[in-house]
C-alpha cells in the first residue's frame, strides 16, 4: 500500500497537470460549478507545480534551487501587492492571494514546460 501511495504522489509531482485534472473533476462533481472548480484546482496544483519544478531542477543539474523558487514566489507576491495597491488603493488579502496564486501558477507552468523540454533535449544529446 505504501508503494502505491508513493507512486501516486511521484506521478502527481512529475505530472502536476494530472493533479489539476483530478482536483477539477472531483470539485466539479461536488459543486457543479465550473468556475469554482477551476479556481480550486488551480490553487491545489500550485504546490504540485512548485515541487515538480524543484525536482526537475534537482534531477537535471543536481542542485537544489528551492531558495530561488521561494524568492520568486515572494517577489511576485510583492509585485501583486504593489499593483493591487496602485489600482485599488486598498489591499484586500483574498484578492491578493488569488493574484499571487494565479501569477505563480502561470510562471511555474512555463518553467515546468521549459524544464521538461530541456531535460528531454539534454537526455537525447547524452544518448547520442
Amino acid at each position: 500500500m505504501e508503494g502505491l501511495f508513493s507512486g501516486f504522489i511521484a506521478t502527481l509531482v512529475t505530472f502536476p497537470f494530472i493533479g489539476y485534472i483530478i482536483v477539477f473533476v472531483v470539485t466539479k462533481q461536488i459543486t457543479k460549478k465550473h468556475r469554482k472548480s477551476m479556481s480550486v484546482a488551480l490553487n491545489c496544483s500550485f504546490i504540485l507545480l512548485i515541487s515538480s519544478v524543484h525536482f526537475f531542477i534537482l534531477s537535471i543539474w543536481q542542485v537544489s534551487l528551492l531558495w530561488a523558487i521561494l524568492m520568486i514566489v515572494l517577489l511576485s507576491a510583492m509585485l501583486v501587492v504593489i499593483v493591487h495597491h496602485k489600482v485599488k488603493e486598498e489591499i484586500v488579502i483574498v484578492n491578493v492571494l488569488k493574484g499571487v496564486l494565479r501569477i505563480n501558477s502561470f510562471l511555474f507552468s512555463i518553467a515546468y514546460v521549459l524544464l521538461v523540454g530541456y531535460g528531454l533535449v539534454a537526455n537525447l544529446i547524452n544518448l547520442l
